[in-house]
């Protein structure tokens, strides 16, 4: 019986990778406690939908519109994720902007490579669907909950922390399935004073550690900035009659107009929404800008300034209306309830950690997401490959037994 089958493991993030992990361990027969925490409403992280208590028909996919798998052996989950009806083939129409105006109908861009795929209803649904390969009962799910804080016990074990120094869980293995616990981000996103882990390890022995910690500082994340729109009438009646639903820009087009993808999300009930994904300049210069209808912001204690949103929100609008204006005509976002979201880590850059630093089993500490190098690094396929990786190295290890240690 593998090592670690009965061990209990603390997985922090509930995005693509987290869900996958939880997924793989559980397939693989993965007995333990297995928590899952998450400050957002729900799981799905950058492959989210925003839904609505009061409206059911609204489900607008805020991130990552689609997930493309482009090399194989595939992940071992996407096969369960289309048999359970959880995803589904996507052939939508594509384009590209080319400079200012000039629309090259059918060529995609990185995200339209490969075989395409969506989740059902929503994007939301490949986690939905993770979360039930897991078994969803057997996951002590926490959302809308932040652990701040990381320390050992004096047994060597995890534990957990709240905003406030509360003792949240403790636990045998430690997972980051993203980095913000792990980066030096965390200090200048979240004006922490020290990065979490960082702090938890210092006076440890565990060199690995140290220098998975030390390649993951050196990651850079570019940032996007979003904008939310749902349009209903003659006005989402235009946006479904465009002769594509994803249209991404070349470099000449997003150095114009602040844009990267403008995806196109018709809803059932007839109206539509778009999200249009500003540039990682445009999403740079206004990073202190946070959506204030972000519960994962309010969670952070991030800043809620309605009025800079609203100056965000113009200039995207105005960029989105003038790009577009050969297609779709007097545009109004006004009345389509425009909303923001920001991403302050939406897509890595290369080079990413490296597989062989993604388990440190000497302070039995994992990481799993699209930033750990590989096929996929920076996209869905990525998270799911890693977490598949990781999940096989917790519980078929090839390292020799050690007695953990407690850090100094």
């Amino acid at each position: 019986m593998p090592r670690s089958s009965s061990e209990a493991i603390a997985v922090i993030g509930a995005g693509v990778a987290g869900c996958a992990l939880a997924a793989q361990l559980r397939r693989l027969g993965h007995g333990g406690v297995l928590s899952l925490w998450e400050t957002g409403r729900g799981p799905g992280g950058r492959a989210s939908t925003r839904r609505s208590r009061r409206d059911g028909q609204l489900a607008l996919d805020h991130g990552a519109p689609l997930m493309n798998i482009t090399a194989e052996p595939a992940p071992d989950l996407l096969e369960p994720l289309l048999a359970g009806g959880w995803i589904e083939p996507w052939t939508g129409p594509v384009a590209m902007l080319e400079g200012e105006s000039r629309l090259n109908i059918g060529r995609p861009d990185a995200l339209g490579l490969g075989r395409l795929y969506r989740g059902r209803g929503g994007m939301d649904q490949l986690c939905q669907g993770l979360l039930h390969l897991a078994g969803a009962s057997t996951v002590d799910a926490h959302y809308g909950v932040l652990v701040r804080h990381l320390e050992r016990s004096a047994s060597g074990r995890w534990r957990l922390l709240d905003a406030g120094g509360q003792l949240l869980e403790e636990t045998d293995w430690l997972v980051l399935s993203g980095t913000l616990l792990a980066h030096p981000r965390s200090r200048l996103v979240m004006d922490w004073p020290e990065v979490p882990l960082e702090r938890a390890i210092r006076g440890g022995d565990d060199l690995q550690l140290e220098h998975a910690l030390t390649t993951i500082a050196g990651i850079r994340f570019e940032a996007r900035t979003n904008l939310l729109l749902v349009f209903s009438g003659a006005a989402a009646e235009a946006w479904r009659g465009l002769p594509f639903t994803l249209v991404a820009f070349d470099a000449a087009a997003q150095q114009r107009w602040g844009l990267r993808r403008i995806s196109i999300q018709p809803l059932a009930d007839g109206r539509c929404a778009v999200v249009a994904h500003s540039t990682h300049v445009f999403a740079a210069d206004h990073l202190d800008v946070v959506g204030t209808g972000s519960a994962a912001a309010r969670q952070l204690g991030l800043p809620l300034d309605q009025g800079r949103e609203d100056t965000v929100i113009a200039a995207l609008s105005e960029a989105l209306s003038q790009c577009l204006a050969p297609w779709i005509g007097g545009l109004d976002t006004s009345q389509a309830n425009p909303r923001l979201m920001r991403w302050a880590a939406a897509f890595p850059l290369a080079p990413g950690l490296p597989p062989s630093l993604a388990i440190c089993p000497w302070s039995r500490v994992g990481f799993c997401g699209d930033s750990i190098d590989g096929v996929g690094f920076g996209r869905i396929e990525g998270a799911l490959h890693s977490a598949e990786r990781l999940a096989a190295s917790l519980l078929t290890p090839d390292y020799p037994e050690r007695h953990v240690q407690p850090l100094r």
